[in-house]
């Protein structure tokens, strides 16, 4: 029996919308528990708990320490500082989310099945769909204004991280919970949650 188009196509674009739904719940779910690890901000923020080092190594020591408790603070420092860079250069940010939707919709969705992308009448195959969104993302990073936003914001971020964390006295500070065993801080398995989570979007794309 020949398969209905109309029916096929319906069963592809309700796969996506559900790739796209557990993409975005699992970006949420990601983002709430980072956040619950935060510390209240009055504690970053307290004026008696400055002062200068005596120091670079007792600058460096507090860092560390600083780092350590305040981890989770400090990435939304980071990417508050990147948000604003961005809202404050719209073309960047316009170049930046076209970028990752051509990602999402072009690569991390498509199924095996599907049918060559086609522009201009021309096809492409889907090892040339992705050398052109390699190519892409290197123009847009290294060729517009996206890098220099994206580099000055982590520059600023790091730099209001680094001066904080020297001149912010942890001595008060609740530090017995340090790192957790392997060294590893939550904000970086913040990050790396992404990676375990890719597998079933792409199951969920491709199913």
């Amino acid at each position: 029996m020949a398969s209905n188009p109309n029916l096929a196509a319906a069963d592809q674009q309700s796969s996506s919308t559900s790739a796209v739904r557990v993409l975005l719940s699992s970006i949420s779910q990601t983002i709430r528990s980072g956040l619950s690890n935060r510390r209240p901000w009055s504690e970053l923020v307290d004026r008696s708990g400055f002062s200068k080092p005596e120091s670079f190594s007792d600058a460096t020591v507090r860092l560390r320490k600083n780092y350590s408790y305040f981890r989770t603070n400090y990435l939304t420092v980071i990417t508050a500082v990147l948000a604003v860079s961005l809202l404050t250069n719209p073309l960047s940010l316009i170049l930046l989310a076209a970028l990752l939707a051509a990602w999402v919709f072009l690569y991390l969705f498509r199924q095996p099945s599907d049918p060559p992308i086609t522009v201009f009448g021309r096809q492409f195959s889907n090892r040339e769909t992705v050398f052109l969104l390699i190519v892409s993302t290197v123009v847009v990073i290294f060729l517009t204004s996206v890098g220099t936003v994206l580099v000055s914001a982590l520059i600023i971020g790091v730099a209001i991280v680094c001066a904080h964390g020297a001149f912010r006295v942890p001595e008060d500070l609740f530090l017995d919970e340090e790192l957790p065993q392997g060294g590893a801080p939550n904000f970086l398995s913040f990050l790396a949650g992404a990676a375990p989570v890719s597998q079933p979007l792409v199951a969920a794309a491709r199913a």
